[in-house]
């Protein structure tokens, strides 16, 4: 399985040389990855399709934790239909497919509502709300303030919608293709360092609070200035590179050749805003998935500018429709993340991110050498499940590692940082590269050539800054 998944992301990386797109690697890497499980589930779980139900449930051999529990809690069911082993265990790799694919759909659908959302701001030519009152096209002064807008704007949001918003923006600032994939690399950083401090900014922080492990204030004291410097040092040291102005993208329309008034621009762009601002509050009040507050939010746009174009002509109003902007919407981009995340999904029911967890625990044993590799894996596969195995092996009461932390425990806050931000060092380390890296056809081995030693030099900045902070000081 993680030979597969090595070759796979290989295949990603040399899309270029290779002239295949990523995401049938992706998809494929992520369907054998999986059928291997399959295959090799005898193996992998510990167990003998010989055994008897009897002796599956009484044996003395290191069965897979996760396998015995799934059994024991299906044991009527499975007496009732006096299933073998082997019908047992292909069950299970099924019941961990199907654990894993809602949270991908969940994923996807916020994707797809959040990309959904952006374009229909951009047909309405909303961002030139934004894009009309950045005068400067020095290349410094306006990465300065694109980072900075990120930084932030991903704190209140979180960093995947951030991404898409900003990539959006890009598009209509910057003509140029090297220097628009050069701001796109910087935004990454700075988005990924803007969810890190905040509760809601990143998925891994999300995990974290709702989990009981960090609590909101605290985590933003903690860790805002190692998530300012994540983001500052590669700012700085790309400013010495950039020189003179930025070209404007070619074909921007006057007022009088838009097919929206001013008005109409104003309205989209606020209210398409604060849809994505009110996804947060959605899920604070009803407790559901983000998911559903970006589908509230698209169902609200959607009949807003049904209701605003109602008396113009069909030709008119059907080029500011949703329907015309979802064909607009980039399929690829969101298949390359499915198959990305159920390939890393197989790896972690398949127990090989919680042994890596194990590794790290008895060969590293220090807290902060353990959440700088876990950033640095994260840059690798989903930082999702490499919490997760964190958080299973050191929350109150664990039988894995020996030891547990408190809330709001140094483990849980320096986890956050590092998960948060060492998924910039590649592009698909996070969601807000690969997003961006299908908003706008970035290359893989570009970014890597580009960007990831900016982003390295960023993460351990703050990371050294949080170490000396709770060592020295």
């Amino acid at each position: 399985m993680i030979v597969v998944f090595v070759i796979g992301y290989a295949l990603i990386a040399l899309e270029h040389s290779i002239r295949i797109d990523k995401a049938a690697s992706a998809l494929l890497t992520g369907v054998i990855v999986w059928s291997l499980f399959v295959f090799g589930a005898e193996d992998i779980l510990h167990i003998n399709y010989e055994w008897t139900l009897n002796k599956l449930m009484n044996s003395t051999d290191v069965v897979f934790a996760q396998f015995m529990e799934y059994v024991q809690l299906n044991q009527s069911e499975i007496v009732k239909g006096n299933e073998t082993v082997d019908e047992i265990a292909n069950h299970f790799v099924v019941h961990e497919l199907r654990h894993h694919i809602i949270e991908i759909a969940e994923i996807l659908f916020f994707l797809l509502g959040a990309m959904t959302i952006v374009e229909l701001i951009d047909a309405h030519d909303g961002f030139s709300v934004v894009t009309d009152r950045i005068k400067t096209n020095n290349k410094v002064k306006l990465l300065c303030i694109l980072s900075i807008l990120t930084f932030f704007f991903s704190a209140a949001l979180d960093n995947l919608t951030t991404s898409i918003v900003m990539s959006a923006l890009l598009k209509k600032l910057i003509g140029d293709k090297n220097d628009l994939w050069t701001f796109a690399g910087i935004i990454i950083i700075a988005a990924n360092a803007g969810g890190a401090w905040s509760p809601i900014g990143d998925v891994t922080t999300i995990m974290l609070w709702i989990g009981g492990n960090i609590t909101a204030g605290n985590i933003v004291v903690s860790i805002f200035i190692p998530s300012v410097l994540a983001m500052i040092i590669p700012l700085i040291i790309m400013s010495f590179r950039l020189k003179g102005n930025v070209t404007r993208p070619e074909g921007i329309l006057a007022d009088e050749e838009r097919s929206t008034t001013e008005g109409e621009r104003k309205l989209v762009f606020a209210l398409g805003v604060s849809s994505l601002l009110f996804v947060p509050i959605f899920k604070t009040v009803t407790h559901m998935p983000p998911f559903m507050g970006i589908m509230f939010g698209l169902g609200f746009m959607w009949l807003l500018t049904e209701l605003l174009h109602r008396k113009k002509s069909p030709k008119a109003k059907s080029k500011l429709s949703v329907g015309r902007v979802l064909a607009k919407i980039d399929m690829p981009s969101v298949l390359f993340f499915l198959g990305i995340l159920l390939a890393v999904a197989a790896l972690s029911s398949a127990g090989h991110l919680n042994e890596l967890a194990k590794y790290l625990e008895v060969k590293m044993g220090n807290i902060y050498a353990i959440n700088v590799i876990i950033g640095m894996l994260s840059a690798i596969v989903d930082n999702v499940p490499l919490v997760a195995g964190a958080m299973g092996m050191y929350e109150i009461g664990p039988e894995v590692a020996g030891v547990s932390y408190p809330v709001d425990h140094e483990f849980w806050e320096f986890l956050a940082y590092c998960a948060g931000t060492g998924g910039s060092a590649l592009i698909i380390g996070s969601a807000a590269g690969v997003a961006v890296m299908g908003i706008l056809k970035i290359d893989f081995m570009w970014y890597l050539k580009r960007i990831s030693l900016l982003a390295l030099a960023g993460y351990f900045a703050g990371a050294a800054f949080y170490i000396f902070e709770k060592t020295m000081l």
